[in-house]
């Protein structure tokens, strides 16, 4: 795969906004493809702290630089599309994943977030429990009855295996007592005994052998024979829920024994507690008492007791902020370097990656590793800090032919974290790091500053080409079914593809006659119907997609939606970045004066629409397209289309609850007083902002105010 492996050992405080744009296209690939290895194909590329960590990662980019980020971010997902071999069904309440720790550190960050989020100093009881490797599913009952079973899918849409799921004998048909709505989400799982009794009868009737419990569990839910779920060893745990028609509970962990009361399995070693330290301590008897629990598991999730609390804390787009994994450490090995290969991603970084002789970390087959930067290789840090220190503290270079240590602890393509110099061979030659693309031939710079080495040959190297060409067809730009990276590369090499536009006048070149799609390798007449079919209903695309589809540089999926939602219509937000100049003029300022928009994305917006060969590129794709107007505010709330400015402190809600509530009745929510404000919500110990909004004749409201006007006092 292309990906830009060079930056992700930069650290996130030490990262640009070029390198970061670029680490967050890398991960959001990356990610991609792990999902639909894990969720769809049951066949993991990489282990679960790999993944998480890598998660992690993107997060904290995407924190530190919120105009990156992008529309098929991470952060924005949840699992993968449902198998076509499935019916769908659509949760009630989407099935959110969990963000993750990986240290003692974490977790009492955690802790900060949730007590700051509350305003909270005193006690918050948390529980922890032991977080199963096995298969998510959501159970729906209505009246006591078991009515559909579902697969997590992609958060929003699951698989229906109703039938499989009623094979379980742990999962109940009936309940008594229950809310009249209930859905139970847990976890389906094999044992390590069960595991080791199906692999022993797939084998002596010749059969494939399953990797690892997991896959199996999966593998078995997941069958389009009932009958073959049935012959396979499943087991469920009970640990959440979606849909009720009333409470379980008022806490968690009174919930969960509600649901033992039930008759389903909860896990034992699920407890509450009020100190981190014994929350802490007790991930480490989990962590230790792990070998001997008969199942697998990858960490340890702990939750806010109290659910309402929960409501309080609410949700991020894909996680709760009430809820954390603590994960177990990643795994090592070493292993032989066979080859150094240089690929080229979307904004021209040229990232080395190892070829390695194959080798299992954390229950996966590894053969390629990044090696980050010229940099790390030659044995530096991107401070110029020596790593991978010899024995005379001098740094150890990375050659071809070493024997190298990797280990999985954020990447689908692993680490590379020390060299064997003892059995370095005395031939091997320290790697040269190449000056010119491989790719196109450009030479390849590296700015002052600067990790990375870029090819600077822009739109005619191949490999940026096709990269920017992936982005415009990934899932939060246009996201045209059936034209995805390996049709995108396809194209592009054929020459039917060369900008965005082109996707819109496939078929009118190559639907009919000599050279129709039909008959090129891969495709037929449905294949290629559907594909033509798919571009055409992409013709009509709101404008925070196609505003993102556009890939200019610092604008990602949350600013876009900014931009839409400020200027409305396409034709008004083409002539202002027309319009404006930079530095000055009216339409210059008006773009600053959106609250998230700073002069670096403003710059990036109005150069973008100044270049002749990029604007020409823009005007021939709209051409093809009828982009819809941005929603509309809520027209009936009291702030509706408003602007708030919150300042001083709040004495009943926190800072992070008010501005979540504006923003839910409609209001934007901006962190300075201009004359485009509407109202200002002013706490004790306001100051510059209050005299500023008095000066400009701004309605200024105070905590109580406010409250009433939206209705929650």
């Amino acid at each position: 795969m292309s990906a830009d492996t060079s930056l992700d050992q930069v650290s996130v405080d030490a990262l640009t906004r070029d390198q970061a744009e670029a680490e967050l296209a890398r991960l959001a690939d990356l990610l991609a493809q792990a999902n639909a290895a894990y969720h769809t194909n049951d066949a993991p590329v990489m282990d679960d702290a790999g993944y998480d960590a890598l998660k992690r990662r993107n997060a904290a980019i995407e924190a530190r630089f919120p105009n990156l980020k992008r529309a098929d971010s991470p952060s924005e997902q949840v699992g993968a599309k449902p198998s076509d071999g499935f019916g769908k069904i659509t949760h009630a309440v989407r099935m959110m994943s969990l963000s993750n720790g990986f240290d003692d550190a974490d977790i009492h960050e955690f802790d900060a977030s949730v007590r700051k989020y509350l305003g909270a100093p005193g006690e918050i009881a948390y529980t922890a429990e032991p977080k199963i490797d096995g298969l998510s599913l959501s159970l729906r009952y209505e009246r006591g009855e078991l009515i559909h079973a579902a697969t997590r899918g992609d958060g929003a849409v699951g698989e229906n295996v109703t039938a499989n799921a009623r094979t379980i004998a742990s999962i109940p048909q009936h309940i008594d007592g229950a809310p009249d709505i209930l859905e139970v989400r847990g976890e389906v799982y094999m044992t390590h005994a069960d595991f080791a009794a199906l692999n022993a009868r797939h084998t002596e009737r010749g059969g494939k052998t399953f990797a690892n419990p997991r896959n199996a569990a999966a593998g078995s839910l997941r069958q389009l024979d009932p009958e073959i779920t049935r012959a396979r060893p499943l087991a469920f745990f009970a640990y959440a829920w979606g849909e009720l028609s009333e409470p379980l509970a008022e806490t968690q962990m009174e919930a969960i024994e509600r649901l033992a009361a039930f008759g389903f399995a909860t896990n034992p070693l699920t407890k509450r507690f009020t100190e981190i330290d014994a929350l802490l301590a007790h991930y480490r008897e989990i962590e230790t008492a792990r070998a001997t629990l008969g199942y697998d598991i990858d960490g340890v999730v702990y939750k806010v007791d109290r659910l309402d609390l929960q409501r309080r804390l609410g949700f991020r787009s894909t996680t709760p902020r009430w809820a954390i994994a603590h994960k177990f450490p990643a795994e090592l090995a070493w292993t032989h370097l066979e080859a150094i290969d240089i690929q080229v991603g979307r904004t021209g970084a040229l990232s080395p990656v190892a070829r390695l002789s194959p080798v299992t970390v954390g229950g996966v087959v590894v053969s390629n590793a990044t090696l980050h930067n010229e940099d790390y290789i030659a044995g530096y840090g991107s401070k110029g800090e020596v790593i991978r220190p010899d024995e005379e503290g001098q740094p150890k270079d990375i050659r071809v032919g070493d024997w190298v240590q990797v280990y999985r602890a954020g990447d689908v393509i692993p680490k590379v974290a020390d060299v064997d110099l003892a059995r370095r061979k005395s031939d091997t030659l320290p790697y040269s790091f190449p000056t010119t693309c491989p790719q196109c031939g450009s030479d390849a710079i590296r700015e002052e500053g600067d990790a990375v080495r870029r090819c600077t040959g822009g739109m005619i190297c191949p490999a940026q080409a096709v990269e920017k060409l992936k982005h415009f067809v990934s899932r939060g730009a246009f996201d045209i079914e059936g034209l995805g990276a390996k049709q995108v590369e396809q194209f592009y090499l054929d020459g039917w593809v060369r900008e965005p536009a082109d996707i819109f006048t496939l078929r009118a070149r190559f639907g009919s006659g000599l050279q129709q799609l039909k008959n090129r390798e891969g495709w037929g007449d449905k294949s290629a119907a559907n594909l033509f079919e798919a571009i055409d209903e992409k013709r009509n695309i709101p404008l925070s997609k196609l505003i993102f589809a556009l890939g200019i540089r610092h604008v990602g999926e949350n600013s876009a939606t900014l931009l839409a939602t400020s200027y409305g219509s396409w034709e008004a937000f083409e002539r202002a970045m027309t319009q404006a100049e930079i530095g000055s003029g009216t339409a210059w300022a008006e773009l600053l004066d959106i609250d998230g928009v700073g002069e670096v994305m403003a710059g990036s917006l109005v150069a973008a629409f100044h270049q002749e060969g990029e604007r020409a590129s823009i005007d021939r794709l709209v051409a093809h397209l009828t982009v819809e107007d941005a929603a509309r505010p809520k027209a009936d709330s009291p702030v509706s289309g408003k602007t708030v400015v919150f300042t001083g402190t709040l004495e009943k809600m926190t800072r992070a609850e008010a501005k979540a509530r504006a923003e839910s009745l409609g209001a934007k929510v901006a962190g300075s007083v201009s004359k485009k404000t509407d109202l200002l919500v002013a706490g004790p110990g306001a100051g510059s902002k209050e005299k500023k909004a008095t000066e400009l004749g701004i309605e200024i409201l105070d905590e109580d105010g406010w409250l009433a006007l939206i209705g929650d006092a």
